[in-house]
């Protein structure tokens, strides 16, 4: 069976990842994320579209990570995939981060046990536990760093430990790794084939943590992004 057409992004750290996958060739790019995420992810999403050959209209479905992470990032990577969504008629996989941190992990370093982090500011991390190697219904977390437990034999991945290293367990592998748009892409057809696609009214960010409201600057970006994914 030929691989899937996706498209993946994701825009819940300060890094943009996106890669899009068409037969064999997979084309990717990382760069700046945060604040310039809303205005560069969709000329970005154009171009690599272009690269691999492949249309929007083309594609089986879209992957985004869909939290934990950046509340504005979040928000950036669901509309602009319910945009395009709407406007292509194409299903959705969102996709945890902290997942795609341990199959990036996974993939880069070999681990097969990972308790996959993500800073969430504010003194605390994002936190999974993900076991390759046997049943894994992970339930992300918010924990100070001194709450993560990590059993015997299982690694840490992802990008807290320049923030809070001396308080995170010690004694255990530590891999930097981010939730990568290549990550999305391997988890995607499993997710795809399972019957996990949703339609794009049907999909929506995973906080964790719970924000009262968006700012008035944060609803007029995230309005202008998903209009403008609608036309792609």
């Amino acid at each position: 069976m030929p691989e899937p057409k996706l498209l993946a992004f994701d825009t819940s750290t300060d890094v943009l990842s996106v890669a899009v996958r068409h037969g064999d060739r997979i084309v990717a790019h990382s760069g700046a994320g945060g604040a310039q995420a809303s205005s560069t992810l969709i000329p970005l999403i154009r171009r690599l579209l272009a690269e691999a050959g492949v249309t929007l209209a083309e594609l089986d479905a879209i992957a985004f990570g869909r939290g934990p992470g950046s509340f504005t990032g979040l928000r950036t990577a669901c509309a602009v995939a319910q945009g395009l969504g709407f406007g292509a008629g194409v299903p959705l996989l969102p996709i945890d981060t902290l997942q795609a941190v341990a199959d990036e992990a996974r993939h880069r370093f070999g681990v097969v046990r990972v308790v996959a982090l993500l800073d969430a500011r504010m003194d605390q991390v994002y936190a999974a536990h993900y076991a390759f190697d046997g049943d894994s219904a992970a339930v992300p977390a918010l924990l100070a760093p001194e709450q993560v437990d990590v059993p015997d034999g299982w690694a840490l991945a992802g990008n807290a430990f320049a923030a809070y290293g001396e308080r995170l367990p010690s004694g255990t592998a530590r891999h930097a790794v981010l939730p990568t748009a290549e990550a999305l892409l391997r988890l995607a057809p499993a997710l795809l084939a399972a019957g996990g696609s949703v339609a794009p009214a049907d999909a929506w960010p995973l906080y964790v943590r719970d924000k009262v409201a968006q700012t008035t600057e944060e609803r007029a970006a995230l309005k202008a992004a998903a209009a403008s994914a609608a036309t792609l």
